[in-house]
């Protein structure tokens, strides 16, 4: 205790900074901040702001000379070393209050004299003085406040986390640190700590306190004049409760050996750090590995063999350089403020790199600059990579008062779709990788409550729980969907309530509720014939239904264009890779590197949620418009659904995605502008009719363009008025020879497939009916005449 104590009083920044290689002249400079003592800064302010936990960087311990001792003592004697710190820094804590004390007791007696320099001054009235004669009651009771709480020591920062499968016997009652994804996490489980006992004949109360997790009942009456026996009876609501809860922990996916399925740990984590972490959360868990022996029956004392292990939580940690931070507006209110003082749910930024990063947000190429650092070892394709950075960006979450719902959605979904071989599951590798919090799924190997929400028993207590699935488990991160066309259509169907109203509605096995599923989806698909059919329209090139396409802000056509001079610079590239390890691009231009690019998205994110302003109005309004009027063409005068409400919502959210990576708190003209740019440039291949080479949302929205409707209809008037004329005498025609006829009168040629359709709307109309089968079909014409 006495060595510890030392530690926290005496330590300097400058003795981690000399264990990390830095030398006696950088930490003696004035700004390296070498003498500052971290732990009583950290002591004075747990005091003054109510905390109870001292997060300890175990390193630090390594670091300072007197206690390399404790270092390793604290790692193999956690059950004898933790309490002892404990109590070290209940007594720091204590003996800090006693000195503001005596400093308040001293500075109020000054005030006094000062007020009343010698006896020349009449004596003030009592009355006048409101009662206040005693000193003491001005003073709070520091000490008495320090003395009710229980600080705890959470250690953290061992020197390596140990993988799951490989704990052993040997690390049993020691500090081990893991790192992996949380899967499940129970309702908040109360833990008895000290149990109330009262006798039933003469009412002799005793408390009894919990000894290596079991209470031990009194079996008679302690009290000498009574002696009864087995009178003693357990009084719940006067038992002393903790709060507890078990976090079930599995490997990360990049963790697992090939040909292993995962492993799973189970975690008890205790008091404040109950609801740290949830379903989806990569956190890194320093804890004590514990083993409990599991009896074969309730009523019988033998004991199993094989004993069950867990984890004591004794810190939790859930920030990674290499990663965006959490999106605050997605972390419940309550949750953020309760650990506020904590240093493991949201990113910390320094000054310096605040400054760094005001920096670069006023560098007139930021834009080109962001988009550039994203997945650097891709080629070109600044497009997608714009559209991918504004995504990471987001808009903003609003809810408005008076509109009827309560929320709108400000994440982005994107379709990257496109011939093979054009890095779209390179990107979506990259984006999962740096993404806060996200699944990575492949569409053959989901299925739709693996995305959803799936039931399962628990083993250990039998009830029917609900498991989380990929979509739940990315929330307020992004989904990256792989091979996006190969789902089934079930799968599929799950995917339009998440994309529009960003929650999970489920009733199944009793168990009816609606999860929030608040992801960005990012998704890449090929073409239906694996190769993009440049004669054949959108939807026929992409097999998805257009309810489903209308919900993406941006569908990319990534196509692979022949072009010489084009293919010998991507050679290059990719050969120059090889060769050495700087991309092309990377090489002659700047990029940012991956943490500072993260720190850089986590920052606007949380800092900055832009309003639209005047003018971004109207052009949005006028943009819209525009998009609207694109499909109308003078000397057809048919209006074409060219843009529906939904790219309307989506050209405010990538603006202000775009006025975010300003690090600008109003949306301008310039915004929208790049926001409509980006939808064009998306759309212009996205949306173009094959045969009139005009943009038709239609074609997204509706699956067929105005042209397509024209011909359609003109091919019924064609059919019937044919069949009118075949059938005349009441009788019925062959089928193939009205298709013959048909397609020997029209200009171009008529399809098979698209006279049966023709055929089959009409029967729905009831103007025709078709019997018979094979060669023998006939069609006979159905007028309204009875």
């Amino acid at each position: 205790m006495f060595t510890f104590k030392d530690f926290l009083l005496g330590y300097q920044k400058k003795y981690r900074m000399w264990a990390d290689g830095a030398s006696e002249e950088e930490t003696s400079e004035p700004g390296s901040g070498g003498s500052d003592r971290e732990y009583v800064n950290m002591l004075s302010d747990m005091r003054h702001l109510g905390i109870t936990g001292l997060n300890l960087d175990v390193r630090n311990l390594k670091a300072f000379p007197s206690t390399v001792k404790l270092w390793h003592q604290l790692q193999a004697y956690p059950h004898e070393i933790i309490p002892l710190m404990d109590q070290a820094i209940k007594d720091i804590i204590v003996d800090q209050a006693e000195e503001e004390m005596n400093r308040l007791r001293a500075d109020q007696q000054l005030q006094r004299a000062q007020a009343r320099p010698d006896s020349s001054m009449p004596a003030v009235p009592s009355s006048e003085t409101n009662g206040h004669t005693d000193p003491q009651s001005m003073i709070p009771d520091l000490v008495q406040e320090a003395e009710t709480k229980i600080y705890k020591v959470k250690p953290f920062g061992l020197d390596k986390s140990v993988n799951m499968r490989e704990l052993n016997p040997n690390d049993m009652d020691k500090v081990v640190s893991i790192k992996g994804l949380v899967i499940r996490t129970t309702p908040v489980i109360p833990d008895m700590k000290t149990a109330f006992f009262r006798c039933q004949v003469c009412n002799h109360a005793v408390n009894v306190s919990l000894d290596r997790g079991k209470i031990a009942e009194p079996t008679r009456c302690p009290r000498q004049a009574c002696q009864s026996q087995n009178s003693m009876q357990i009084v719940h609501n006067r038992c002393e409760f903790a709060d507890k809860q078990v976090i079930k922990l599995q490997e990360t996916p990049d963790n697992v050996p090939d040909g292993q399925t995962p492993h799973s740990v189970s975690l008890c984590a205790y008091e404040e750090l109950v609801d740290v972490c949830k379903a989806g959360d990569r956190i890194e868990v320093t804890g004590i590995f514990r083993s409990n022996p599991v009896r074969i029956n309730p009523r019988q004392r033998t004991i199993k063999a094989l004993f069950k292990t867990y984890i004591d939580v004794l810190h939790i940690q859930k920030v990674d350089k290499r990663r965006l931070g959490q999106d605050v507006s997605t972390i419940e209110e309550e949750l953020s403020e309760q650990v506020a003082g904590d240093v493991q749910e949201t990113r910390k930024i320094s000054e310096e790199e605040e400054q760094k990063i005001k920096a670069t947000a006023a560098r007139g190429d930021v834009y080109e600059l962001l988009a550039r650092s994203l997945a650097p070892s891709v080629y070109e394709m600044d497009d997608v990579k714009k559209g991918i950075l504004l995504q990471l960006f987001g808009g903003t979450n609003k809810s408005f008062e008076k509109g009827g719902s309560p929320k709108y959605r400000g994440d982005i979904n994107i379709l990257l779709c496109g011939d093979p071989s054009t890095s779209k599951s390179q990107i979506l590798q990259y984006v999962h990788k740096i993404a806060p919090r996200g699944v990575y799924t492949s569409g053959k190997g989901s299925s739709a409550v693996g995305l959803t929400a799936y039931i399962s028993r628990d083993p250990e207590t039998r009830q029917v729980v609900l498991e989380s699935g990929a979509l739940v488990l990315s929330d307020g991160g992004v989904c990256c969907i792989d091979e996006f066309d190969k789902m089934s259509d079930s799968t599929r169907s799950v995917l339009h309530e998440v994309m529009e109203q960003q929650t999970v509605s489920i009733a199944k096995a009793g168990i009816i509720t609606t999860l929030n599923a608040r992801t960005s989806i990012l998704a890449s698909a090929n073409p239906i014939g694996s190769k993009y059919n440049v004669n054949l329209p959108v939807p026929q090139n992409i097999d998805l239904p257009p309810t489903l396409l209308s919900r993406f802000d941006l569908i990319y056509l990534v196509l692979d264009r022949i072009d010489e001079q084009n293919d010998r610079r991507l050679a290059r590239h990719l050969v120059g890779m090889y060769l050495e390890d700087t991309p092309e691009n990377a090489s002659t231009q700047e990029i940012l590197p991956i943490e500072f690019l993260t720190t850089y998205i986590s920052y606007a994110r949380n800092k900055c949620q832009p309003r639209i302003t005047q003018p971004a109005s109207k052009a949005l309004v006028s943009a819209y418009i525009q998009m609207r009027k694109l499909g109308e063409d003078v000397r057809a005068a048919e209006r074409r659904i060219t843009a529906t409400t939904r790219q309307l919502e989506s050209m405010i959210r990538l603006a202000e995605a775009h006025a975010k990576m300003r690090l600008s708190e109003e949306v301008t003209a310039n915004d929208v502008h790049e926001a409509v740019r980006l939808i064009k440039s998306a759309l212009k291949q996205a949306a173009t009719d094959a045969r009139t080479g005009l943009i038709d949302m239609g074609l997204l929205t509706e699956g067929t363009s105005a042209s397509e409707r024209r011909r359609k209809a003109d091919l019924k008037k064609a059919i019937t008025d044919l069949l009118d004329e075949m059938t005349r005498g009441g009788g019925s025609a062959r089928y193939a020879e009205v298709y013959r006829r048909t397609s020997e009168q029209g200009s171009a040629q008529v399809e098979a497939t698209e006279f049966a359709e023709v055929l089959r709307s009409l029967e729905q109309e009831g103007q025709v009916s078709v019997s018979g089968e094979g060669p023998r079909r006939s069609i006979r014409r159905v007028t309204g005449v009875i």
